[in-house]
């Protein structure tokens, strides 16, 4: 494979990584509920001129899929980054990037449940991997903390968002649905910002800052635009599985990134916890696909199957 190929999911996870720390920023910049909003709108202003004639087009074999694509805009966007910027008034921009680092972990945790695909000891030994380096690392060098109120809010928050997501890309996986990957991603987007209202319209009137509009443009183009768009190109031409693996690279750019632009420091626990955590999650990798074993098919079996 030529290795330009392999530039394209890295750079996606950069964009990711910095969209951490632009939600850090964004916590002392614009009200959550109003950047929230003002990003998938702003991405969705933006595709409107390209996708809204080929969205109409397809309007009939749309049709029976708005639903689904309405839960898919509610929780891959509204809640997933939604509840991230609530976070990040009361947690690190590097905890939230260890955090995420579990969105592999948790999507085979939730096919198990909601695909019916049995947990193999690869997913569990890694599930408990994992839980045990979130655990060290949400109390800071004490596993026992987040049992005895060592958690703050952000830390739940930005796990229930995780959770959303990883729901997200399951229910995306189950529904199959036959559509093109760029209109379905503009109809999602046009739900999760009609979910966000309401909460925008709510938010404190403020007027925007250099800096809260130069963090909404960042969350609303390479973010909302740029990143999906290169992350479907990393899964046609690498394949999904190999394709994965990157998202690994998350909570590494994510603390550097943090860093350099928001000065944090990486302690030990840091490192102990979010080394556990990647093992977890590779390990649950590695060890968590099924073989298939090739089965002869006779004429009676294959005229059974396509009955």
């Amino acid at each position: 494979m030529p290795l330009r190929w392999f530039a394209l999911p890295v750079v996606t996870v950069a964009i990711w990584s910095g969209n951490v720390v632009v939600t850090k920023l964004a916590a002392t910049a614009v009200h959550p509920s109003v950047i929230a909003f003002e990003r998938w709108a702003l991405a969705l202003l933006l595709l409107t001129p390209f996708l809204a004639w080929p969205v109409w087009r397809l309007r009939r074999e749309i049709r029976p899929y708005l639903a689904k694509l309405a839960v898919l805009g509610l929780f891959g966007m509204a809640a997933y980054q939604g509840l991230a910027y609530y976070a990040a008034e009361t947690t690190s921009a590097t905890k939230m990037g260890f955090v995420v680092s579990l969105v592999p972990l948790l999507t085979m945790a939730l096919s198990s449940l909601l695909l019916a695909e049995a947990p193999t000891l690869g997913m569990v030994a890694g599930g408990g991997l994992s839980l045990v380096g979130l655990m060290l690392l949400l109390g800071q060098g004490d596993p026992l903390a987040p049992f005895s109120g060592g958690l703050v809010p952000g830390d739940g928050m930005m796990l229930i968002a995780c959770v959303a997501y990883s729901g997200y890309g399951v229910l995306l996986r189950r529904w199959h649905m036959p559509l093109p990957a760029w209109p379905s991603l503009y109809l999602q987007i046009a739900f999760a910002t009609l979910f966000l209202l309401p909460g925008w319209l709510l938010a404190p009137a403020a007027p925007h800052s250099a800096t809260a509009l130069g963090l909404i443009l960042y969350a609303g183009i390479p973010t909302s635009i740029l990143a999906p768009y290169l992350w479907m190109q990393a899964i046609r031409l690498l394949g999904p599985s190999r394709t994965s693996l990157f998202i690994n690279l998350s909570p590494v750019m994510t603390a550097a990134i943090a860093m350099a632009v928001l000065g944090e420091s990486l302690h030990p626990y840091h490192l102990a916890g979010g080394a556990l955590v990647l093992a977890g999650v590779v390990l649950a990798q590695r060890f968590g696909r099924r073989t298939v074993r090739p089965v002869a098919v006779t004429k009676a079996g294959a005229a059974e199957a396509a009955e």
